[in-house]
């Protein structure tokens, strides 16, 4: 091989090898920029410390409102109610009560404390001496009935109640009365209470104040010509009020009675004795105000049952004259 040849072997190998190198740091510097600039990553959003999600309950959407509805349906509600408007300060304004149809709920806990309820609805009981619990400070329970009609199962219901020694409330319509003024008298006669639930059962929050008067004092005074008594407790129809209707059967004598347990019974076929005492039980808290209603054969049947296993568990029931 000639020298010039191999001189021009050496410069390609030379320019070859240099060339590389500088690939090579090309290559290098590239990827540690790389390293220090990333692509960009859109995160998920982070949970908020201590957050978590809401309990669901086990009804149905709609199912917290818990009304009182012998025909219609009733509603016992899921998920939160938006904040209502707080109750204006009567002492500093002049505006007379609203007649606002207002529906009463409340929503159900597993601890076995008092629900929340409608915020304003709260509010309005406080002002005009209205029930919805009792003395929370111990384990006191008390046990109401609606009665809208007569389904047969009443007398059933006084037996349990006699034979374990409970005194309840019975909230009766003016038909309820024509037509069964003997069990109405034995309601007396055995020591409960006889609540006014209207003589038509109409929805209060949509009547003037003259017919508020004429649907309750109509069955008060059929109630007196029957048994010689009095009322002095009143159950809304359906759990419909307003700031008005409060306000008017406050200053006719009486204390609105709604209530912190209820469940969907108002159908005479509704649920199973086992099944309704099981979910009354689990709703059960110190001072518990309960509906139940009287047209519905599981209830009549469970009572005694709800009463030995709520007696068992250290509760004791009294009555609405024992709510201060």
């Amino acid at each position: 091989m000639n020298k010039k040849l191999m001189v021009s072997i050496l410069i390609v190998a030379v320019v070859f090898v240099t060339g590389a190198g500088v690939l090579m740091a090309k290559n290098k510097s590239g990827q540690e920029q790389t390293a220090q600039t990333p692509p960009q990553v859109v995160e998920a959003p982070k949970e908020v410390e201590g957050a978590k999600e809401p309990e669901k309950n086990e009804e149905p959407e709609d199912s917290i409102k818990e009304s009182n509805k012998e025909v219609n349906s009733q509603a016992e509600e899921n998920p939160a109610k938006p904040q209502e408007a707080a109750v204006p300060n009567t002492e500093t304004t002049t505006t007379a009560p609203s007649g606002e149809k207002l529906s009463w709920y409340f929503m159900p806990n597993k601890q076995h404390t008092l629900p929340e309820v409608n915020a304003r609805g709260k509010a309005l009981l406080e002002k005009y001496r209205g029930i919805y619990h009792g003395d929370v400070t111990g384990k006191n329970l008390y046990l109401t009935f609606d009665e809208g009609y007569e389904n047969g199962y009443t007398a059933q219901i006084l037996d349990t109640l006699k034979e374990h020694n409970v005194k309840v409330a019975f909230f009766i319509t003016g038909d309820y009365l024509r037509r069964n003024p003997e069990l109405v008298k034995r309601m007396v006669n055995e020591g409960h209470i006889v609540g006014n639930h209207t003589d038509n059962h109409p929805s209060l929050a949509q009547l003037s104040e003259e017919k508020i008067h004429k649907e309750i004092n109509s069955l008060t005074e059929a109630y007196q010509s029957v048994t010689g008594g009095s009322m002095k407790y009143l159950r809304p129809p359906m759990g419909e009020y307003s700031e008005n209707s409060l306000k008017v059967t406050s200053e006719m004598g009486y204390r609105n009675v709604f209530w912190s347990v209820a469940i969907t019974d108002w159908q005479p076929e509704a649920g199973s004795p086992e099944e309704n005492k099981s979910l009354v039980m689990s709703r059960l808290h110190n001072g518990a105000v309960i509906l139940l209603h009287a047209v519905n054969k599981a209830n009549a049947e469970m009572l005694g049952d709800f009463i030995r296993e709520c007696r068992e568990q250290g509760y004791q029931f009294r009555t609405l004259d024992e709510i201060n």
